[in-house]
C-alpha cells in the first residue's frame, strides 16, 4: 500500500455487507482521532487501553447514527476505573466528518497489575442516542459481562437489541520508522439481523445475560458461525494496518461471503465544549453561588474533561444575575 493510500484509510469507518451470509458490518481505522483522544490526558497504561477500546467500539457503532445525532457509550463501575464515557457526533452535513471524544475517571491508588479489564468492576454498560431537540433520547443498559469492553458491547446488543453482534479489535502505540510514536487502532464489527429467537420473545431462559449465539438458529446459526470462524483468522496488524486497506482485508477474510462495501465515514477527534456552553451551564446559579466558585484571583474557571480546554470568566458576567457584557472579559 502506498503512503497516500494508507493515509486515505486512516480515521475512517467502512460499512460493508456479506451478501452470502445476510450479515452486515464495519471496519474502523483510527489514527489521528485516537491519538487526539489520548494525548489530552496522562492516563496510566491500563486506563489508556480501556479508553482506546471504548473509542473503537464507539466509532464502529456510531457509524449508523444520522446527521447531527449524538451517540454516547458509558461504563460505570465499582472498580478502580469508575467511569469511561465516549461521545460520537454524527456529521453536520452529508459527506462531512463525524467527531469523537472520550474521557475516563479512575482511582489511581486502586489500580492493579492485572489486565486492563480487571480494573473495571461490577457495574453497567450503557448506550444512549440523542436525536436532537424535541426528540426523546434513547437509552439501553446491561450489566458489565465477559472479559473485555467488546464483550460488554456484544452482550448489550444481544440483551437489549436482540442483535447477534461480534467485535474484533486491536490497538496500541505505533512505532513506525521515521514517524513519531502515536496511537493506532482498528477493528471489525459483525452484526446479524435475524428475528429474535422464541425464548427471547417469550421471556424464557435462565435470566443470564444473553450472548450473540443465543439469538441464531438453523441456517442463520450456520452462517453466523462460519463468518465468525473466518473473523477469528484476522491478525492484529491486519486490523490496525497500515499495510492492508480495509477493503483488501474484507476480501482476505470474507471473499466467499461476497462482501459489498459502501461509502466510508471519516472520523475526527473533536469536542463540543465552548465558552457559550460553560456560560449556559452556570446560568442557573445566583450571584451568591457564583461567588463560592470564584478563585482567589477573582475569576470563575472551568476545564473540559474531554479535551482539556480551559475557560477563564469574569464572575460578574455569569449566572442569572450577570452584569455587563461578555465582551468585557
Amino acid at each position: 500500500m502506498t503512503l497516500g493510500h494508507k493515509i486515505a484509510w486512516d480515521d475512517t469507518v467502512l460499512p460493508f455487507q456479506l451478501d452470502a451470509s445476510d450479515i452486515r458490518g464495519r471496519v474502523a481505522r483510527l489514527d489521528g482521532a485516537l491519538d487526539g483522544i489520548l494525548k489530552q490526558h496522562n492516563y496510566p497504561a491500563h486506563v489508556e487501553a480501556l479508553v482506546a477500546e471504548m473509542a473503537l467500539l464507539t466509532a464502529l457503532i456510531g457509524q449508523t447514527v444520522k446527521l447531527r445525532w449524538k451517540l454516547q457509550l458509558q461504563v460505570q463501575s465499582k472498580g478502580p476505573v469508575r467511569m469511561i464515557t465516549t461521545d460520537y457526533y454524527g456529521p453536520e452535513d452529508t459527506g462531512g466528518p463525524a467527531r469523537i471524544r472520550a474521557y475516563a475517571s479512575y482511582d489511581e491508588t486502586r489500580l492493579t497489575d492485572g489486565a486492563p479489564f480487571d480494573q473495571v468492576g461490577e457495574g453497567y454498560f450503557a448506550i444512549m442516542i440523542d436525536q436532537g431537540q424535541g426528540m426523546k433520547p434513547y437509552q439501553g443498559i446491561t450489566p458489565i459481562a465477559g472479559d473485555s469492553l467488546a464483550a460488554c458491547a456484544e452482550a448489550y446488543f444481544a440483551q437489549s437489541e436482540q442483535l447477534p453482534t461480534r467485535f474484533s479489535l486491536s490497538f496500541g502505540r505505533s512505532t513506525e520508522p521515521q514517524v513519531d510514536e502515536h496511537w493506532r487502532g482498528g477493528g471489525i464489527m459483525l452484526q446479524h439481523m435475524p428475528k429474535a429467537s422464541p425464548f427471547v420473545a417469550q421471556g424464557d431462559g435462565s435470566g443470564d445475560v444473553l450472548q450473540p449465539s443465543d439469538l441464531v438458529e438453523g441456517d442463520e446459526k450456520e452462517n453466523w458461525n462460519r463468518v465468525n470462524i473466518l473473523l477469528d483468522t484476522v491478525e492484529e496488524m491486519e486490523l490496525i494496518g497500515p499495510k492492508l486497506s480495509p477493503s483488501d482485508l474484507l476480501l482476505r477474510l470474507f471473499h466467499e461471503e461476497v462482501p459489498r462495501v459502501y461509502d466510508a465515514q471519516v472520523v475526527r477527534f473533536g469536542c463540543s465544549c465552548s465558552e457559550d456552553r460553560v456560560r449556559q451551564s452556570l446560568s442557573i446559579y445566583s450571584a451568591r453561588d457564583i461567588e463560592t466558585m470564584t478563585t482567589d484571583e477573582g475569576r470563575v474557571t472551568a476545564d473540559c474533561q474531554f479535551c482539556g480546554a480551559h475557560y477563564d470568566l469574569d464572575p460578574k458576567t455569569v449566572g442569572f444575575e450577570a452584569e455587563g457584557e461578555q465582551a468585557g472579559d
